[in-house]
């Protein structure tokens, strides 16, 4: 039976505290790397100069999902935008299913954790094989809500997200985001905590000013230390990125995962780098950086945001799921459903590792022109990754450094 005017909201959720990873050699290269990228400058043009944090890695499973379900030109908009066009049709699903799990085995240095799960409105039919294969690829929960009940649901939606996210993601949704009408909605979430390889002392922690590139200042606490990491000094030959960058790979305990820092000039406003900022370089940064002894200067940060991906994914060139001429017929036997929503909550905290009460006073008088090895001071807005060998988990970029 058709059920008219029909909206499946797709939320996608994630979040990250201070990071560590996974063991990916047996995982593919990275196939979403350019799509990940693309997001990224999408959101950079629609936040100007906030704060960004998103997870590409959680976008792609919760596609991934969608697909599962998706024919005709809604699959593949779905596969030629997240760049799995040139796989054999169905490679993907394994290469996601083997990228999730290799993530989430267990260690002894972090803890990170992927769930997916399905609420279906429980008088609604779902083709069998469809459910299947997201249990199958996705490990995905399923259970039956009646979204008529728009408060029940909610605040059962609301609970398995913080109780997959150590209630670091709260309140995601209200009674007002359903209706009787929905009758799928689509949870991924993402939680990602572990050390640093190398841990900042909290008693070198001070109070700093982080310069906007608006030329304002806010007061941050900068942590400091002298240690080896991979670092280099690039250029993109012309004036577009303001010369000389820097660049900065942190490993976090175990090695497998890491933040990469890109941070340029103090003169230089981040927005001239970033339309250099594309998928082969990522790989240009981490082939190249060399070993070395580095100071670094990192601020202390906190960023949430939720986002709001409907309108950034249509722009990409997903944008049959999001209409009436959406087929989806893979989840059910018509073609009566389509995508209301699209939303990611990403959280990211960079601290000491278990210091957040650790606060020096005073300021850090700093010597640049005495200083024997390479500084990175991260006192104005920068780009960052965590990322393993082969995907990127958290992308985004400090424009202010409020904690």
């Amino acid at each position: 039976m058709s059920i008219p005017d029909i909206s499946f909201p797709l939320l996608l959720l994630s979040i990250l505290l201070l990071g560590y990873g996974c063991r990916a050699a047996d995982i593919p290269e990275d196939t979403t790397s350019e799509f990940s990228v693309r997001l990224y400058h999408r959101l950079q043009v629609a936040g100007g100069q906030e704060n960004i944090i998103f997870s590409p890695l959680s976008v792609a499973v919760a596609l991934g999902m969608v697909e599962l379900g998706a024919r005709g030109t809604s699959l593949d908009e779905i596969r030629q935008t997240v760049g799995f066009s040139h796989l054999l049709p169905g490679v993907e699903f394994s290469l996601l299913q083997n990228l999730t799990e290799a993530l989430s085995d267990d260690d002894a240095h972090h803890v990170i954790r992927l769930a997916n799960s399905l609420f279906l409105q429980e008088d609604a039919s779902f083709n069998p094989e469809f459910l299947h294969l997201i249990k199958k690829f996705f490990r995905a929960q399923v259970e039956t809500v009646d979204f008529s009940d728009s408060a029940a649901v909610a605040e059962r939606i609301n609970s398995w997200v913080e109780n997959h996210t150590e209630s670091k993601i709260c309140a995601l949704l209200s009674a007002e985001d359903f209706t009787s009408v929905i009758r799928l909605t689509l949870v991924n979430a993402v939680y990602f905590r572990g050390s640093w390889k190398n841990q900042f002392r909290p008693e070198n922690t001070r109070t700093f000013s982080f310069s906007r590139d608006d030329g304002s200042e806010v007061q941050t606490l900068m942590m400091y230390q002298q240690g080896d990491f991979y670092y280099g000094e690039f250029s993109d030959g012309s004036q577009e990125a303001g010369g000389v960058y820097q660049v900065l790979e942190m490993p976090y305990e175990g090695e497998d995962m890491s933040m990469m820092i890109v941070l340029p000039r103090q003169e230089v406003p981040l927005s001239s780098l970033e339309p250099i900022i594309k998928a082969p370089l990522l790989e240009e940064w981490a082939n190249n950086v060399k070993r070395q002894k580095v100071e670094v200067y990192l601020p202390r940060f906190k960023v949430e945001q939720k986002l709001d991906l409907r309108s950034t994914l249509q722009e990409l060139g997903i944008q049959k799921i999001f209409t009436s001429d959406a087929d989806l017929s893979a989840m059910t036997d018509g073609k009566d459903l389509y995508i209301g929503k699209a939303v990611q909550k990403a959280y990211l905290e960079v601290t000491e590792e278990g210091a957040e009460g650790a606060v020096g006073s005073g300021m850090i008088a700093l010597t640049r022109t005495l200083v024997l090895y390479p500084q990175v001071m991260a006192d104005h807005p920068f780009f960052f990754v965590v990322r393993n060998r082969r995907t990127g988990v958290f992308e985004g970029e400090v424009n202010f450094s409020p904690f």
